[in-house]
């Protein structure tokens, strides 16, 4: 059932909920979601936290994802992810914005949208995809202000230290500046595009911190299962575009064939039905909601007009 607008939100702070989840013993599975729909077809699937990609949100708006949109627009989509499912939601902040001002706003501005953490890269924009080639690295003691000036905003928020350092500076200096970041007080490390299992478990070796893997399609990094990361030593795997992906080549195949057939008479066992897209988005229990509030009242007897006082 999704989050309904007349339900009590949950007392615990969506940054507490992320950390309870992440202590656990099990590696969190969190695939990425880019609307709220895909949020609450994410939840009924069993998920209990959910990724938003900066390359998803651009994509849906038609934009690369080279550090263009603005922290109102992330926003937007943290919004209405969180309000559907309530679930915690990782969320990408980029290069945070600007400089240590801008990502002190940025913090309080997810943290108010529902945000239970956020991802800080160490990039210079215009940013790019952390499997793309020719990326610009921020110093290292630059990107560490950035993560002290997170830390020192948040209430609840898990600060998650994003490195793309390794194309450029190699493992040793990725391994470097994941312990310079955590030191400044980021509470898990993300280091992007690892290209192989030994790389993988060599950086777990030496960075002690709980540690994201990236699992996105099309990149440098080879498929692994999420045990497969937990085994190799990582507390957190995203999936971050899949669900765009998927949707994006489903929308593709529907146009072309209206263009070819005429209609969409050929598509129909591709499609979610009316029942079941109600069902999702729990359309049924806020026609109750609203049937339960707005009820008739009848008036009793008939009003009397008051009679002047001579």
């Amino acid at each position: 059932m999704p989050y309904l607008i007349g339900a009590e939100r949950p007392d615990t702070p969506a940054g507490l909920v992320f950390r309870e989840l992440l202590a656990r013993p099990q590696i969190l599975a969190i695939p990425g979601a880019h609307n709220g729909l895909a949020a609450l077809q994410a939840k009924a699937a069993g998920f209990e936290a959910l990724y938003l990609s900066g390359a998803a949100m651009t994509a849906s708006m038609g934009l690369p994802d080279l550090g263009i949109i603005s922290i109102n627009d992330v926003c937007f989509f943290l919004r209405q992810i969180s309000r559907a499912c309530g679930l915690p939601v990782l969320v990408d902040g980029d290069t945070g914005y600007g400089e240590v001002l801008n990502v002190m706003h940025m913090v309080r501005n997810f943290e108010e949208a529902g945000a239970g953490a956020v991802q800080i890269e160490d990039q210079l924009l215009p940013k790019k995809c952390g499997h793309l080639n020719d990326k610009k690295l921020a110093s290292a003691y630059d990107m560490a202000a950035k993560v002290a000036a997170a830390a020192k905003a948040r209430r609840h928020l898990v600060i998650v230290a994003r490195t793309d350092a390794v194309a450029s500076e190699g493992l040793d200096g990725a391994v470097a500046r994941a312990n310079m970041y955590l030191e400044a007080g980021a509470d898990a490390i993300f280091c992007e595009a690892l290209t192989s299992a030994e790389m993988f478990r060599e950086f777990a070796r030496r960075v002690k911190a709980p540690l994201l893997a990236n699992m996105t399609e099309y990149g440098r990094t080879p498929f692994f299962t999420a045990q497969e990361f937990e085994e190799m030593g990582y507390r957190m795997v995203i999936w971050p575009v899949s669900s765009l992906r998927v949707a994006a080549k489903a929308q593709e195949d529907l146009y072309a064939a209206i263009r070819r057939d005429g209609g969409t008479h050929k598509m129909l066992d591709r499609m979610q039905t009316r029942a079941e897209l109600y069902e999702a988005i729990g359309y049924h229990e806020y026609e109750a909601l609203d049937a339960s509030i707005v009820k008739t009242i009848t008036p009793q007897g008939m009003p009397q007009e008051k009679t002047k006082q001579e």
